[in-house]
């Protein structure tokens, strides 16, 4: 019988002890069944010699299957990258919350057998594509699976702009910033600064203002076709930036306007048979358990 998956690539957070431990784990026991394993390359000479590895866009076009050890922001880095390629990605939690890694890294194999026997459940998450526009030319742009912002690049303060969608006005802010999120994002930066959880299905996206010096103001979800267009006011001070999931930064300048919008790319996640996505916010928010 043919095998799932041949090919699988090993992702995780280099210079971390319990990552490592995991990934050596995970190096043997794979090697043992039979597959290919290839490390990616900032962490294989920490798991030793004579190891396959390559670059995450290499990975993505040799391997079937990746699996990323490590906590969200792990999954997500690997994600805008990833999702270029219709590679299945699977995550072992290293981190805190841990929204988008399923397996155990204590004791994946049972689960992750299954996985590799087929039994896994498929979800497709859309990515973000956002650029920065000046003088009717992009001058950056980026990816995100969470969330862009809008911010101020150092100490945070208000900053005036306007906010268009599909080219309509939609109205004009005072705040410390903007958060555009997709549903995977919504468990993040969006729901801590009040923003409503969108069930991952959903195509939508959701806007928070942060902050806002107002009284009316509220996040707004809009269809996830929608193009957002953020104006920035010529009279704000220098040094500001649109962050794609807390890690890539785009710089901006009063008078630049920001264009976001859902990407041809998406993310291929695979879950555990079982997987319940109302479960995993009731373990890692803190829900209230069943009554009755």
């Amino acid at each position: 019988m043919s095998k799932k998956f041949n090919t699988i690539g090993l992702i995780g957070k280099p210079h971390h002890h319990g990552t490592n431990l995991t990934l050596k784990r995970l190096h043997h026991w794979l090697s043992a069944q039979g597959y290919q394993v290839i490390v990616e390359s900032r962490i294989s000479a920490e798991l030793g010699n004579d190891i396959s590895s390559m670059d995450l866009l290499e990975m993505g076009a040799h391997c079937d299957l990746a699996i990323v050890v490590g906590g969200d922001g792990n999954m997500l880095g690997a994600a805008r990258v990833l999702a270029r390629f219709d590679v299945a990605v699977i995550g072992v939690n290293r981190g805190n919350l841990g929204f988008l890694t399923d397996l155990p890294p204590e004791n994946f194999e049972d689960t992750l057998a299954e996985v590799l026997d087929g039994k896994f459940e498929t979800e497709y998450r859309f990515l973000l594509e956002a650029e920065v526009h000046r003088h009717g030319k992009i001058t950056s742009s980026n990816t995100a699976v969470n969330e862009a912002v809008l911010h101020p690049g150092k100490i945070a303060h208000m900053i005036q702009f306007e906010v268009y969608i599909d080219e309509q006005f939609m109205y004009s802010q005072r705040a410390d910033g903007m958060i555009v999120s997709t549903p995977t994002g919504s468990t993040a930066y969006s729901l801590s600064a009040g923003g409503a959880i969108l069930t991952p299905n959903l195509q939508a996206l959701i806007l928070v203002p942060m902050f806002p010096h107002t009284l009316s103001c509220r996040p707004i979800v809009v269809d996830a076709c929608s193009t957002i267009k953020l104006v920035v006011s010529p009279d704000n001070g220098e040094n500001l930036e649109v962050s794609c999931d807390g890690h890539v930064h785009l710089a901006v300048l009063p008078g630049d306007e920001i264009i976001i919008r859902r990407s041809s790319e998406q993310l291929r996640l695979i879950h555990p048979k079982g997987h319940n996505y109302f479960h995993v916010l009731r373990n890692k928010l803190g829900w209230g358990s069943k009554l009755f």
